[in-house]
């Protein structure tokens, strides 16, 4: 098993910077734990970071 599917805090992080670097609104979050969501939000906050700066999706 990959290690990814493993630790899902990593991945709900790694697919809220995937979010918010496609541009989708933090409302948008599927999880509901706390710790997740907590996860998905920081990756998002981090791409909204990055976008601003000049990084995009390719």
């Amino acid at each position: 098993m990959k290690r990814q599917k493993r630790d899902k805090l990593t991945r709900a992080h790694a697919k809220g910077y995937h979010a918010g670097i496609s541009g989708r609104a933090k409302e948008n979050c599927p999880f509901q734990a706390f710790d997740a969501r907590s996860q998905w939000l920081g990756g998002w906050r981090e791409a909204v970071e990055d976008r601003s700066l000049g990084y995009s999706v390719r």
